[in-house]
């Protein structure tokens, strides 16, 4: 169980905080979590709080080579903006917020099993553990703002976000749907066997 595991933190919605975030940072302040659903035309995440109720959906259309991708609450008003775009050597992320907030996500994360990246434009920290499913979110005082864990062999790709900093929900919200979108990239290419033919055939 996610609850009791010191190496996974992911947990369902009406369990108790994973017991590894409680000791380090205490009970978080609201959590949130995440179930995707990939459609002919769309990908769609939604977020939804400990009771269920959807609060955040993004929405993807394909097929999008820059992966633009829209974010609203639950009211239908526009949260954020995210894209790819495909720099030298990296793909980058980035994230522009309905207030004007820009910033951005490199996936030079992905390429080590225990990583941290600054999130340009922010001054914040990510702090990764992609074997365990765990990432880390700081501030640029190194005060912690969330910890973000996904659920191991999850058809949906589920996702628990408990946060220390509720005032930052909707920017950690955006770092979560981004971040998802870079790990389902890299897990594609790692099912491509890496081979720089496109995925033009794929079954």
């Amino acid at each position: 169980m996610g609850v009791f595991s010191k190496v996974h933190r992911f947990r369902e919605a009406g369990e108790a905080a994973n017991v590894n975030n409680v000791e380090r940072f205490g009970e978080p302040r609201r959590s949130l979590f995440t179930s995707s659903k990939v459609m002919t035309l769309h990908h769609r995440i939604e977020i939804t709080d400990a009771d269920g109720r959807v609060v955040y959906r993004a929405e993807t259309k394909f097929p999008s080579l820059h992966d633009k991708t829209e974010i609203y609450d639950a009211a239908g008003s526009h949260v954020a903006h995210m894209e790819r775009k495909i720099l030298t050597l990296h793909e980058r992320h980035f994230v522009t917020m309905a207030d004007g907030t820009a910033f951005a996500l490199s996936n030079e994360l992905l390429h080590l099993v225990k990583d941290i990246t600054n999130i340009e434009g922010l001054g914040w920290q990510l702090r990764g553990n992609i074997l365990g499913l765990n990432f880390e979110l700081y501030d640029e005082n190194g005060e912690i703002i969330a910890v973000i864990a996904q659920k191991m062999f999850s058809l949906h790709d589920k996702y628990c976000i408990d946060l220390y900093r509720p005032e930052r929900e909707k920017t950690v919200v955006a770092i979560l749907i981004t971040l998802q979108h870079m790990i389902a990239d890299r897990e594609a290419a790692a099912s491509s066997g890496g081979s720089s033919s496109s995925s033009s055939s794929s079954g």
